[in-house]
C-alpha cells in the first residue's frame, strides 16, 4: 500500500501565486489552502498538515503573526513554516526566522528552487517525527521494563514467605487509592502531584525488600518471636535502605530510588515515635512512610499468616481507627475510613486464599 501524501497547507492570498505552487507541487503533494491568517489557523488547529507555506504580507493577521502564533500553541508549534515574501531585507529574514520560521522563498517563484526547499524540509519533518516516534516506544519500553524489575524484586522478597504471594499488588493498590485521594488535602497537595503518586504506586512493591537478608528460621517461624528474634526481622527496613542505597549511588540523583529507599526505611515508622528504625515522629516520617504503614498494617491484618488466622474487615478497619494518632497519621486515618470499601474490594480481588475472601465478605 503506497505511502499517504505528506500534506502542505499554503496561506496566500494572490490567486496566481496560488496556481503557480499548486502546479509545481499539487502532483507529489497534498495541497490545502487558506486566503487569510485567521483561516489557517484554525484549519491547522483542526487538521494539522507537514509542512505551511505562508505568505508574510496579507490583509488583516500577516504571515508573522501567524508564525508567532503556530509556534506559541504545542499543538501546532513543530509544524515547519517556509515564508513567501517579495521583500528582500536582511531585517525581514532575521525577523521571520527568529519566529521559527525554518526557511523563506521569495517570489517570483523559481520551480526548481521551491520543489527543492519544500522536499528538504518535509524529509526532516519525517525524520523528526520518525525519530519521536522510536524515543517515544524506547521510553514506553523502559518504564515497562523498570516495572518488571521492581515487581520481580518484591516478588523475590515475597517468595521467602509464600503465604504472602498478592501482599505486593495489595499494598501498591492501597498507597495508590489513598495518596489519590489525599492529593488535594492542603497538608499533602504540595508533595502528591501525578508524577509523585506514580512513582510511590511503583515503588510500594519493594518496601519489604530488606526481608531477603532475614533469616529463614526467623521470617518463616510459626511461632511468637523471641527479643532477639524481633530485633533481627525488625532489620529488614536497615538492609532494604542499604541495599537501595547502592544502587543509587550508582545512578546519582535517582527520584524513583530514593523513594523506593525511603518506603523501605520508614514504613515501620509510629505517628507517636514509638516506631523503628529511626524512632521518627509526627511529620517528621516521610509521606511515603506514612502511607505505606496504613497500607502495609491493613494488609498484614486481612491476610493469612503462620502465625494467625485472616482478621475480617471490619475488624482490621478497628484496629486501624484505633491506631490514629499513635500508629497512624490522623489525616490518612480519616482518608482511610472514607476508602474502605475500596480498600476491602482491592483486598478481596488480589486475596491469596479463599480463607482470607471469606472473611472479607463477612459484614
Amino acid at each position: 500500500m503506497p505511502a499517504a501524501k505528506q500534506s502542505i497547507l499554503i496561506v496566500e492570498d494572490t490567486p496566481e501565486n496560488i496556481d503557480i505552487l499548486n502546479e509545481l507541487l499539487g502532483s507529489e503533494y497534498q495541497i490545502r489552502v487558506a486566503l487569510k491568517g485567521e483561516t489557517a489557523l484554525k484549519i491547522v488547529n483542526k487538521s494539522p498538515v507537514d509542512l505551511i507555506l505562508l505568505d508574510i504580507m496579507m490583509p488583516g493577521m500577516d504571515g508573522y503573526e501567524v508564525c508567532k502564533r503556530l509556534k506559541e500553541d504545542n499543538n501546532t508549534c513543530s509544524i515547519p513554516v517556509i515564508f513567501l515574501t517579495a521583500l528582500f531585507e536582511e531585517q525581514n529574514e532575521a525577523k521571520g526566522l527568529a519566529l521559527g520560521a525554518v526557511d523563506y522563498i521569495t517570489k517570483p517563484f523559481t520551480p526548481e528552487l521551491v520543489k527543492a526547499r519544500v522536499k528538504n524540509h518535509l524529509e526532516l519533518k519525517r525524520h523528526q517525527d520518525n525519530l519521536e516516534s522510536m524515543v517515544q516506544e524506547r521510553t514506553q519500553e523502559l518504564a515497562v521494563m523498570q516495572e518488571i524489575t521492581i515487581e520481580s524484586l518484591g516478588t523475590l522478597a515475597e517468595y521467602r514467605d509464600p503465604e504472602t504471594g498478592g501482599h505486593i499488588i495489595r499494598t501498591k493498590y492501597f498507597v495508590k487509592i489513598l495518596s489519590d485521594h489525599i492529593s488535594k488535602h492542603p497538608k499533602f497537595s504540595s508533595y502528591l502531584n501525578e508524577e509523585v503518586i506514580d512513582l510511590l504506586f511503583k515503588c510500594a512493591p519493594l518496601h519489604d525488600i530488606g526481608k531477603v537478608a532475614v533469616p529463614d528460621a526467623i521470617l518463616k517461624k510459626a511461632g511468637k518471636l523471641t527479643v532477639d528474634e524481633y530485633e533481627e526481622m525488625k532489620k529488614h527496613t536497615i538492609y532494604g535502605y542499604e541495599a537501595l542505597r547502592a544502587f543509587e549511588t550508582k545512578l546519582a540523583n535517582n527520584v524513583f530510588l530514593n523513594v523506593a529507599r525511603e518506603l523501605a526505611y520508614t514504613h515501620h515508622e509510629k505517628y507517636d515515635g514509638s516506631g523503628y528504625p529511626q524512632g521518627l515522629k509526627g511529620d517528621n516520617i516521610p509521606i511515603s512512610g506514612r502511607l505505606m504503614a496504613i497500607a502495609d498494617v491493613y494488609d498484614a491484618l486481612i491476610s493469612k499468616r503462620v502465625y494467625k488466622p485472616p482478621f475480617s474487615h471490619k475488624k482490621s478497619t478497628q484496629i486501624i481507627l484505633e491506631g490514629k494518632g499513635t500508629h497512624f497519621d490522623p489525616v490518612l486515618v480519616d482518608a482511610f475510613l472514607e476508602l474502605e470499601d475500596t480498600f476491602r474490594k482491592i483486598a478481596f480481588k488480589y486475596a491469596d486464599f479463599d480463607e482470607e475472601r471469606e472473611s472479607l465478605s463477612l459484614i
